[in-house]
């Protein structure tokens, strides 16, 4: 099949191929110790395209790298506006390998899985679109070692969790820092997968499973994908997985120290690939296979894993198309959002395989130490924690509006498919508040290349006269009537986990931008006071109260010139309005 490139990465490419075919080497054993490189395995995928018409390789955008994030497409319709159109039409999976390169297990089991389908007669009745990303972080893959991954069973060589910029991509999907996220929006949107599976080893505990996975919180999802994921997909796939005499449990998030403790459903936020993958109403999974079993049996288990899961969209494609179309239904007459999520108190329990474990004194540290005992294994029910409640609520207005300076929003919220107009000034017929940011703490060191935001509260303040030059012809209006709703919400309102505001891209508007003097403000702080009998006794009665404020002469200037028409109206309100209809 062909190879499609966009022309501003074309001459990278060839470049790049012509290079690798010049001193091809020998491509590994993929059901060995071994893991391509990114340069094997771009060029293996090249020459299946090549081969089977049936598969398509298309080259969506440029990494951090600077070399190109490929998506494969098999069961497309060998035309890239087709297969596109198809996917989006149809039932897809997508399948995303390679976002920690040192978690190689999705890369082998993808390639295992097309030879496998290759050599059955590419059998394509009932099969759904599936799109597969080989390597997401180019970057960390080429980055490749053989130790920077201690606790790891093989293979030989990988790569390395952070990318070009040193970014963990599993956190960057509303953020958006890297150009592979942007590479990645396009393939996600352009495909619209039914099913999105992320691929990834674990760290955490020792016990008997090779493969885990992590599941979208039920409680955050509309009630008809919950139904199919957690009621229908899932005892699917164990009993499934139960005949190939794989075992699967939740993925282990501990409470404590050890498994015995308990564990909890992982809060799949939408920095995360699959919490993003979530909030567009696509069935979300990571797979997790476990760090101290052998490369070849963790390959072996996300194998089995994509496999059950293709049957199972084969088998009920139908049943899994109306329950996305149902939740977008749903979301189109929800009014309220709910967020915060938190898990309860209720306690669950779950049968597990574990081993023993004790507390010897370290050999390095003298001190108490952890150990397991493989020799010991145990298989009893622990303490499960799966219930999870939204603290808090919002309502979903008719339209935001962001101010058209937010380039960067604005670039974002395309990326990801958002239906955009301008604001043409009319707004005589809506009721128009704006964020004004309240409290907020901020992390003392960075996070991901950020000082994330939380613990957010903010207030909506109606517009009036003196700030309409706030809100003007040319900004953006967004409308929540549309398919990316969730995700709207999520990223717009500033008190979301994961929204625009926690990510600080609105940082410059919670910044003072003029001040006073004290020394010159002293004496119109007493006309202020003079002025004004009722901001007097409040100050009067503050300084009463609060010992601290009475004892700091700045804090009692400072008040009284935030109560007065000297203080900038602007100050923590963000460029983002709610309008709703009249």
């Amino acid at each position: 099949m062909r190879i499609h490139l966009h022309l501003f990465i074309l001459s990278v490419c060839l470049s790049f191929v012509s290079s690798a075919q010049l001193s091809k080497p020998p491509f590994p054993n993929l059901k060995g110790n071994e893991t391509p490189t990114y340069e094997q395995l771009i060029i293996k995928y090249q020459e299946l395209a090549n081969q089977h018409d049936e598969i398509e390789l298309y080259s969506m955008g440029e990494s951090d790298y600077g070399l190109p994030i490929y998506v494969c497409v098999l069961n497309g319709a060998q035309d890239s506006i087709q297969t596109f159109e198809k996917a989006r039409n149809s039932t897809t999976l997508l399948i995303n390998n390679g976002i920690h390169p040192g978690e190689p297990d999705g890369i082998n089991a993808c390639l295992i899985w097309i030879e496998d389908w290759i050599n059955a007669g590419k059998n394509t009745k009932n099969m759904p679109v599936i799109g597969i990303i080989p390597a997401y972080n180019v970057g960390g893959m080429i980055n490749r070692s053989s130790s920077s991954r201690a606790n790891q069973e093989g293979p030989e060589e990988y790569g390395f969790r952070g990318n070009a910029q040193n970014l963990d991509l599993n956190r960057d999907f509303i953020k958006m820092d890297s150009k592979n996220m942007f590479a990645f929006a396009k393939i996600f949107h352009g495909l619209d997968p039914d099913v999105f599976i992320d691929t990834h080893v674990s760290n955490g505990a020792d016990y008997q499973y090779t493969l885990t996975y992590i599941a979208s919180v039920k409680e955050r999802m509309a009630p008809s994908m919950a139904k199919i994921t957690h009621d229908e997909f899932l005892p699917f796939l164990t009993k499934s997985l139960e005949k190939k005499d794989v075992d699967m449990i939740s993925y282990v998030n501990l409470k404590e120290d050890v498994p015995e403790k308990g564990m909890s459903i992982f809060n799949d936020l939408p920095r995360y690939a699959m919490g993003y993958g979530a909030l567009f109403n696509t069935m979300s999974f990571t797979i997790e296979t476990h760090m101290l079993k052998a490369f070849q049996d963790r390959t072996q288990a996300t194998l089995d894993f994509l496999k059950c899961t293709i049957v199972w969209m084969s088998e009920h494609s139908k049943n899994l198309e109306k329950a996305r179309k149902d939740a977008f239904s749903y979301d189109a007459a929800t009014l309220k959002f709910p967020f915060n999520y938190e898990l309860t108190g209720k306690v669950d329990s779950i049968p597990f395989k574990g081993y023993e474990h004790t507390y010897p004194i370290s050999e390095v540290t003298g001190l108490k130490r952890l150990k397991y005992h493989r020799d010991r294994p145990f298989e009893k029910n622990i303490p499960f924690y799966q219930t999870y409640v939204a603290k808090d609520t919002v309502t979903i207005p008719d339209y935001y509006v962001i101010g058209q300076q937010c380039t960067d929003v604005i670039e974002r919220l395309k990326a990801n498919g958002v239906e955009m107009n301008v604001l043409n000034g009319d707004f005589e017929t809506y009721q128009i508040d704006q964020f004004r940011v309240v409290t907020f703490k901020s992390l003392e060191k960075p996070y991901e290349g950020h000082f994330l935001h939380s613990k957010i509260s903010v207030e909506k303040v109606p517009i009036v006269e003196q700030f309409q030059p706030m809100l003007k012809a040319g900004d953006i209006l967004v409308s929540t009537n549309q398919p990316a709703r969730r995700f709207i919400v999520s990223v717009l309102e500033p008190e979301m986990p994961d929204s625009y505001f926690a990510w600080n891209f609105f940082d410059s508007y919670v910044q003072q931008k003029e001040y006073f003097s004290s020394y010159v403000f002293e004496d119109k702080a007493v006309e202020i006071l003079e002025s004004d009998p009722e901001l007097k006794k409040q100050f009067e009665k503050k300084k009463e109260e609060d010992q601290t404020f009475r004892e700091n002469a700045w804090a009692q200037l400072y008040y009284i010139y935030q109560h007065s028409e000297f203080y900038e109206p602007t100050h923590n309100r963000l460029p983002v309005f709610t309008m709703m209809d009249l």
